[in-house]
């Protein structure tokens, strides 16, 4: 599902009109991403959490050259989603019948 995909389904859900749809779900991307870039961490209950996670130094190898490269302490975005968002992917019927 693209995102697209999401607005329209949105509006249809809500009689929303696409365009208003569109501005609300780029508003909502543009905050999460503002506000990790921030360091702030989103929580929705019910959904799940966007967190920062904190990659370590570390060294690497180029394997062609065979260097080694440090790779400093750094963030990555990340979602963890809630008990209640898992309970709901596990108990689908429709994923069983795929896998």
């Amino acid at each position: 599902m693209t995102k697209a995909d999401v607005i329209s389904e949105i509006s249809e859900k809500t009689g929303i009109d696409k365009a208003d749809v569109t501005a609300t779900v780029e508003a909502f991307f543009s905050v999460v991403k503002d506000s990790m870039a921030e360091g702030e961490n989103i929580y929705v209950r019910g959904f799940g959490s966007f967190v920062n996670k904190k990659r370590a130094k570390k060294i690497a190898r180029n394997i062609s050259k065979n260097t080694a490269i440090v790779i400093d302490e750094h963030f990555v975005p990340s979602f963890k989603p809630s008990k209640v968002f898992v309970e709901k992917i596990k108990s689908s019927n429709k994923i069983s019948e795929e896998v």
